[in-house]
């Protein structure tokens, strides 16, 4: 688990200097803190003579084969070189087979089996890793250079090309170390970002910055870059099974999972929210540890947001050795911290709770278990019972002949997290739109109305003529043919899962030096899950109901009725306490960042709205603050 950057250029101006190598590497320290190594070579060349550089960095933070196993890693002769951030859950058996092939290992980390897998296979290597991963190989005898991403997008991956120049990093902060590279922004992200609260890939905040998209690979050769996807999921494709026999198969899938994510040679534990997906992975972990494995939760003053008092429950159940932190989150204390992380505007809330827990965890272990990924495999979030009652709704009548609709509409939110009034309006709005749209209108932040409403005119002038609900359309559109629910689950895993989840984990958990490994996002889980019938997964409003129906006797049976909570803090009354000062002398200053896209009455309407209690647009104001303060950071 570390963070990798390097270049490689074949214009000898392009060239990266060892101290800039060195300002890239150093910028992503907290993803290593345990060892810090890198590597030029200026004496490449190609098929015709022409010089050819090459530079790699890397921080460590050593979970596996402590003393050894450093990196820029080579082979025996050193043609193929190799930086590489994540684990490889099959690295024992990899190695195994590469041994029996003839390969020799100087090392006993996980890392040495993709060098070999590479020698072997090239480009195919990463059809055979199961893991989470950022991999950058420079391959002397073809003289390219190789990207690849994990399947699911658990860890990051940053490159730009310019120049006769690629440029890449686990962190936009080491891309933002060579000058050249950051320096435009990116009208279209800002769209995007206040739709979804995030960038998704490939784009990224800064003009000709991209993400590797999850289960991509990217080859860099002859000066040029071409982008090609590994993972052949098709989630168009439902296969019949039997629940006896869908059953014993995720029982089988999880439980290997989970197994194989235990492999640490320093102390591991488990968090454990009390939620059905943190309780079942710490259920299946203790019961294949020698000890009762260590678990953590964390709790907030307010009881809207805690439940910490289910996670106890699991924990005295299983038999854990149970440690419950509790902090009063500050979001003047930690707005700066988390835009400097996050790089590029990233408006989850839940970013602070997961902050302060990947924060307290380290204290105790350096390696954690998660249940992320439960609600988009196996059909657990409201939204997916909403979009299944509205398409019934719409069957029956009208959307503008529903009784009291109107008066539903001009009733004032709540300040409470889950806000009935609140969720009516959203889901009323959306009943008259085609299905992918109305799903989305569940999910973004500020509707395309709002929107435009907010922009100056030349800022929109500046958005190009795309449509950021173009990202999910084209990703609805992969599961063509299948029932409402699964298409929407379909989607989160291809877009919500790896632009938002997974990258408010790896943040938050890197910036502690913390590995948080995610059993249920193994790619078997996922293709499994993705191809089962819809009525295994989701029935009469309920969902994960093959979880229950598998581990159900694991764990207490109430954890699978309660309520489902999430991950939250308190961010409406935020804004009309702490935070209050603070957007007033930021978001509605003369001088704040935003102002060039934002009419600034439009954004004192919504504060003002939101201070007096006529609406809730904490969420909103969050995003803008964030946006603001990023643009304080970083430009």
């Amino acid at each position: 688990m570390c963070g990798i950057t390097g270049a490689v250029w074949s214009d000898e101006r392009q060239s990266i200097a060892p101290e800039v190598l060195t300002k890239m590497t150093d910028a992503i320290s907290h993803r290593g803190p345990n060892d810090s190594q890198t590597w030029i070579s200026t004496s490449q060349r190609d098929a015709y003579g022409n010089p050819i550089g090459v530079a790699l960095g890397f921080r460590r933070l050593s979970i596996i084969d402590l003393e050894g196993a450093r990196q820029p890693m080579s082979n025996e002769d050193g043609t193929v070189r190799m930086v590489f951030n994540g684990e490889i859950y099959n690295y024992q058996t990899l190695r195994r087979r590469l041994e029996g092939r003839g390969h020799q290992f100087a090392t006993e980390g996980d890392g040495e089996s993709i060098l070999h897998l590479y020698e072997d296979h090239g480009a195919d290597c990463f059809n055979h890793l199961n893991g989470m991963f950022a991999i950058g190989i420079w391959d002397a005898t073809r003289m390219r250079f190789v990207l690849a991403r994990d399947r699911i997008g658990q860890k990051p991956l940053y490159y730009a090309v310019k120049n006769n120049r690629l440029v890449f990093g686990s962190e936009l902060k080491s891309l933002a170390a060579v000058n050249g590279v950051c320096e435009e922004i990116d009208p279209a992200a800002i769209d995007e970002f206040l739709t979804y609260q995030y960038v998704p890939h490939p784009g990224t905040i800064w003009k000709g910055v991209r993400k590797l998209a999850p289960g991509h690979m990217a080859i860099y050769e002859d000066g040029k870059l071409t982008v090609h996807r590994y993972w052949n999921f098709d989630p168009s494709v439902e296969k019949p099974i039997d629940g006896e026999t869908a059953c014993e198969r995720l029982r089988e899938l999880l439980t290997d999972s989970v197994k194989m994510r235990m492999q640490s040679d320093v102390p591991l534990g488990s968090f454990l929210s009390g939620g059905i997906d943190s309780s079942l992975i710490t259920a299946i972990a203790n019961e294949q540890s020698s000890s009762s494995i260590r678990t953590f939760s964390i709790g907030f003053p307010v009881a809207d947001f805690d439940e910490t008092g289910y996670a106890a429950q699991v924990a005295k159940h299983l038999g854990t050795q149970h440690q419950r932190f509790e902090v009063m989150p500050s979001g003047v204390d930690i707005i700066d911290k988390l835009v400097w992380h996050y790089d590029e505007p990233f408006g989850d809330s839940s970013a602070v709770p997961t902050w302060y827990l990947s924060e307290l965890t380290k204290s105790e272990v350096t390696v954690a278990l998660s249940g992320d990924g439960g609600d988009e495999l196996f059909a657990g979030y409201e939204r997916y019972r909403a979009l299944w009652l509205s398409n019934k709704l719409r069957k029956l009548f009208p959307v503008h002949k529903i009784p009291g609709l109107q008066l539903i509409q001009k009733l004032p939110d709540s300040n409470r997290r889950k806000s009935l009034v609140r969720r009516g309006k959203r889901f009323l709005e959306a009943l008259d739109q085609p299905t992918a749209r109305r799903y989305l209108n569940w999910l973004q932040i500020f509707p395309e109305s709002l929107r435009a409403s907010i922009y100056t005119d030349s800022f929109l002038e500046s958005l190009p003529g795309d449509d950021p609900f173009e990202f999910l359309d084209s990703i609805w559109a992969q599961s063509a043919g299948r029932d409402l629910v699964t298409r929407a689950s379909t989607a989160d895993i291809l877009s919500y899962l790896p632009c938002d989840l997974c990258t408010k984990v790896d943040i938050a958990s890197m910036a502690h030096g913390l590995e948080v490994r995610q059993p249920l996002l193994d790619h078997r889980i996922v293709e499994f899950a993705a191809s089962l019938p819809v009525n295994l997964k989701f029935r009469g409003r309920r969902g994960k109901l093959i979880l229950q129906d598998t581990f159900g006797s694991m764990i207490p049976k109430s954890i699978f009725t309660r309520k489902k909570m999430g991950f939250g803090i308190p961010i409406a009354n935020w804004f009309r306490d702490e935070l209050k000062p603070m957007v007033h002398d930021t978001l509605l200053a003369n001088d704040a960042r935003i102002n060039p896209y934002f009419r600034r009455e439009s954004i004192a309407e919504l504060v003002r709205a939101h201070e007096t209690n006529e609406q809730n647009h904490g969420y909103r104001l969050w995003n803008l603050l964030i946006l603001e303060k990023w643009l304080r950071e970083w430009t």
